[in-house]
């Protein structure tokens, strides 16, 4: 039946819709951090639809909501009011930490930035966007053409002057020698640099740790570092919170916030794990900036009621459940297990994250070759375990990235750090 479906799969979509696995899986139901294939075998999630299961598979309190509110009406538009978009909005606001925040709800992620630069864009009155290296912000357009991830960028066209700056990959490029005071001046220098040569940018966009990048991320402190040389020159910080946000880092609830010194982003966006499968995105900025627009506009799915519905259910959970706290908890814990067993596997490069959202970059052994042969082998060994996880990397997609949803047990995450110990061995 899997093979079926596989053959038209093939027929009927794009040759670049990327599939995991030489056998590909159909994931049939889940529930809790498990799912079951359509053979009715049964597996650890420890990628969680890419981050976007944050709180659990069939959670009853958000499934609760959605039914419900399905039951009443599923659409309207933003074109009239609608109470739990409303409700949503505020929560968001509260908790984004943007004084006088507005907020808009999109239908995803990439669509989220794709506002945020037009936002940025049209506030600044300019086109030219400060991006980082290694970095992955959607797939559309305008998001595409500042993705700096060859991998993840398929035409060089785009509508905006990208400029990238050092910085969000701490143990590779031509500052990974220097501690991580020196590393963040290095940066910030070149940041500088880059400013005196090119005309005043509308806005910085980072991911505070880079998703399909492979976890990568900056010392603390690198953000803020920037965000006082981009206020000078009235340059505006967005924060890409689409996998770190609602607390998965554990020690912060936005990544931000591990750069919090000069004060919060102008633009904030996010999206995944917000709606637990439900496709919700959004924006957040202050006023002036989400108000600068001079035409009329809408969103025809974003904001929705149903995945409204499941967005408060979901971040209520998750606020009342102290999904935080676990994530910081049980992610300490799983870090230094992995961290045990990856000194014993001379594949094994780096592990590195913190929380629920961490990644095992894999090298040649004895070399900072990228060894996207071994990642494989250790994805398809991982789920003969019973264990799914993700991969990713700027270096020939050679990151093994490890993201379960924010209620992982103890004992879950040892279960899955003894599959993936299998797994790392077997290379």
């Amino acid at each position: 039946m899997t093979k079926d479906l596989f053959g038209r799969h093939r027929a009927v979509l794009p040759e670049w819709l990327a599939l995991y696995y030489e056998d590909p899986l159909e994931i049939t139901h889940g529930e809790g951090r498990h799912v079951w294939d359509a053979a009715g075998n049964k597996y650890l999630d420890f990628f969680g639809g890419i981050l976007t299961t944050m709180t659990a598979h069939a959670l009853p309190e958000v499934t609760k909501a959605v039914s419900e509110q399905a039951g009443r009406i599923i659409h309207s538009s933003t074109l009239y009011l609608n109470r739990p978009m409303v409700e949503l909005a505020e929560r968001v606001a509260h908790v984004s930490g943007i004084p006088d925040a507005r907020v808009f709800f999109t239908t995803s992620g990439t669509e989220a930035n794709d506002t945020a630069l037009l936002l940025a864009t049209t506030y600044r009155r300019s086109n030219t966007i400060l991006a980082m290296r290694n970095s992955y912000h959607g797939r559309s357009f305008s998001s595409v053409g500042i993705t700096g991830n060859r991998s993840w960028s398929p035409t060089s066209l785009s509508p905006l002057q990208t400029l990238y700056v050092h910085g969000g990959v701490r143990t590779r490029g031509p500052y990974a020698h220097l501690d991580d005071r020196d590393f963040v001046a290095a940066c910030v220098d070149d940041l500088t640099d880059l400013l005196g040569h090119t005309r005043a940018p509308a806005a910085l966009i980072a991911e505070p740790i880079q998703g399909v990048g492979g976890f990568t991320s900056p010392p603390d402190g690198l953000y803020a570092a920037f965000r006082e040389v981009l206020h000078e020159r009235d340059v505006l910080w967005i924060a890409d919170e689409v996998q770190t946000g609602w607390g998965r880092t554990g020690d912060h609830f936005w990544g931000w916030q591990a750069h919090a010194q000069s004060g919060p982003p102008d633009i904030v966006t996010f999206a995944k794990g917000i709606g637990n499968g439900m496709s919700v995105g959004g924006v957040v900025a202050r006023a002036e900036i989400m108000n600068c627009l001079d035409a009329n506009s809408i969103s025809t799915f974003g904001g929705t009621q149903v995945t409204m519905a499941a967005g408060l259910a979901n971040l209520a959970y998750l606020l009342e459940h102290d999904l935080q706290g676990n994530a910081r908890r049980v992610g300490g814990l799983l870090l230094e297990r992995l961290r045990a067993v990856a000194a014993q596997v001379p594949h094994v490069r780096e592990v590195r994250g913190r929380g629920l959202m961490l990644g095992i970059e894999l090298a040649r052994p004895g070399t900072d070759e990228a060894a996207p042969e071994a990642a494989a082998t250790v994805l398809e060994e991982a789920r003969a375990g019973g264990l799914l996880i993700g991969k990713g990397g700027g270096h020939n997609t050679s990151a093994l990235r490890v993201a379960p949803p924010m209620t992982l047990t103890v004992a879950e995450a040892e279960e899955g750090a003894a599959i993936l110990e299998r797994a790392l061995r077997s290379i």
